[in-house]
């Protein structure tokens, strides 16, 4: 772990995407992700600004294509979060990388039917390799850091974190883990070249059987 510093989970977020590397965001503001946003008049992450959310879900999901490492967008609460799904579910698809952050209602106005509050984290599981909602500011730059993680290694696509805007706010000393352990992910990554041989001689053996 890193020395700890006191900060906003805003911050803390903007802090933790720096350390991965992350040199632009493709998104629009509204009410719910507004303390991210105060954030990058103090960092050194370039913000494109998009005239819809479904754009800065493509446009992220375009640049996981291309570079392989996780496009970011940033979308607020509501209709601005559940705007980005086609672009999420196209990442998905298409296995192209994706960190895709929305803002929510505060904590203790989740399930209440607040103004401008949809359940991003139901809707967006079908088509997200994980979906994270830290309830407590301490727990962004671990989210973060298992995010980028996660979407970038195995199959690659999407990860949602979604972020109420009271843990956005709150400000406690923050610590940024340098390792970490995902419970029950384990990304398979060597190939197995005697199954892929073997799946070659099936496909050529069903292949000449049908011709």
């Amino acid at each position: 772990m890193n020395k700890m510093e006191t900060m906003s989970g805003a911050k803390a977020l903007m802090t933790a995407m720096e350390k991965e590397g992350v040199k632009q965001v493709f998104g629009l503001p509204g009410g719910a992700n507004l303390p991210m946003y105060d954030e990058f008049a103090r960092c050194d992450i370039r913000h494109i600004l998009v005239r819809h959310e479904q754009s800065a879900a493509h446009m992220a999901d375009g640049f996981g294509r291309v570079s392989r490492k996780p496009g970011v967008c940033f979308a607020t609460s509501g209709p601005g979060a559940t705007n980005i799904l086609t672009g999420i579910a196209t990442a998905q698809a298409d296995s192209a990388p994706m960190i895709a952050v929305t803002g929510q209602v505060p904590v203790k106005m989740i399930g209440k039917d607040a103004f401008q509050e949809s359940d991003i984290i139901g809707m967006a599981n079908p088509v997200v390799k994980y979906a994270f909602q830290p309830r407590t500011a301490e727990e962004i730059p671990d989210v973060v850091k298992k995010g980028f993680y996660i979407a970038e290694t195995g199959r690659p696509g999407p990860v949602l974190i979604d972020i109420p805007k009271d843990v956005q706010t709150n400000e406690v000393p923050m610590t940024f883990p340098n390792e970490f352990k995902i419970q029950g992910y384990h990304p398979w990554s060597d190939p197995d070249i005697v199954a892929i041989e073997k799946a070659i001689d099936m496909y050529f053996i069903q292949k000449n059987q049908l011709s």
